[in-house]
C-alpha cells in the first residue's frame, strides 16, 4: 500500500511504501496470511545493514522507539506481543542507524491521511535488502497514532512504514506495529503545512521537511 510504485505508497498501490500503491489508490487485494518470521533476501538494498535473524526472546522485549525530526520528536509504543517478526526488524535496522539522515518522503491529506517515511533514498522505491511477512492483520484498522508498514503487496514488508495522523480506513493490508505516544501533534503540524501534490490531488511530498536526524530506542 503506501509505497510508490517501487516502493510502499506506489504511485498506484496504496502501498504506504515506495513499491507500494499511493495512497488514495484503488483498494488492494487482502493479504495472504502471515507466515513464520522469515527475513528473505530482496532487492533494493539500500544502506544496507545485514538481514536479521528472528530471536523470539529478543523479539518479545517491549521498547518504544523516538524519531527526532527537524519538526520535532515523535515517540511509538512498539506492538512486540502483536507484531514480533515487524518490530523486531525495525528495532534491527534502528540500531543499526539505518533511518538516520533520512526523511519522510509522503504526505497524504485526502482519502487516507499518512505519513510515509523508512526509505533512505526518499523515493519511495527504496528498501533494506530484505522482505518479510504481514502480521497482525486480523480485525485491524487505523485510527489516528497507529505505526503501520507500507508494502508492495502481501508479504512484501521492508523498512517503508507510515504513520497515520487522522483517522483512517484502510483495507487490513498493512501490519500495525505501533501505537503513538508522544508528538501526534506533530504529525498533525506536518499534515497542515500541506503537501505539493506530485502524485496526485492531497498526495505528495511533505511542504514542512520531515527530516529524521535519529531514532532512539529505548527497552521498557
Amino acid at each position: 500500500m503506501l509505497r510508490k510504485p517501487g516502493a510502499l505508497l506506489a504511485a498506484s498501490a496504496l502501498l504506504l511504501l515506495g513499491t507500494a500503491t499511493q495512497a488514495g489508490a484503488d483498494t488492494p487485494p487482502p493479504a495472504a496470511p502471515s507466515a513464520a518470521c522469515t527475513y528473505t533476501p530482496a532487492v533494493p538494498a539500500d544502506n544496507f545493514k545485514g538481514i536479521p535473524v528472528f530471536d523470539p526472546v529478543k523479539a518479545a522485549r517491549p521498547y518504544s522507539a523516538t524519531l527526532r525530526t527537524g519538526q520535532g520528536a515523535i515517540t511509538f509504543r512498539a506492538l512486540t506481543d502483536k507484531a514480533p517478526c515487524t518490530t523486531y526488524s525495525f528495532r534491527f535496522l534502528a540500531q543499526r542507524d539505518y533511518f538516520d539522515r533520512s526523511h519522510c518522503h509522503r504526505l497524504t491529506t485526502a482519502h487516507i491521511y499518512v505519513l510515509q517515511c523508512g526509505d533512505p533514498t526518499g523515493t519511495g522505491s527504496g528498501g533494506p535488502g530484505y522482505s518479510f511477512p504481514d502480521e497482525n492483520l486480523t480485525g485491524a484498522t487505523y485510527p489516528a497514532g497507529t505505526v503501520a508498514m507500507a508494502n508492495a503487496g502481501p508479504n512484501t514488508n521492508g523498512s517503508q512504514f507510515f504513520f497515520v495522523w487522522k483517522d483512517t480506513k484502510l483495507s487490513p493490508a498493512y501490519t500495525p506495529f505501533g501505537k503513538v505516544t508522544a508528538g501526534l501533534d506533530v504529525l498533525q503540524k506536518i499534515a497542515a503545512g500541506g503537501e505539493d501534490d506530485q502524485n496526485g490531488p492531497g498526495d505528495g511530498f511533505p511542504t514542512l521537511p520531515v527530516n529524521i536526524k535519529r531514532v532512539q530506542i529505548k527497552s521498557r
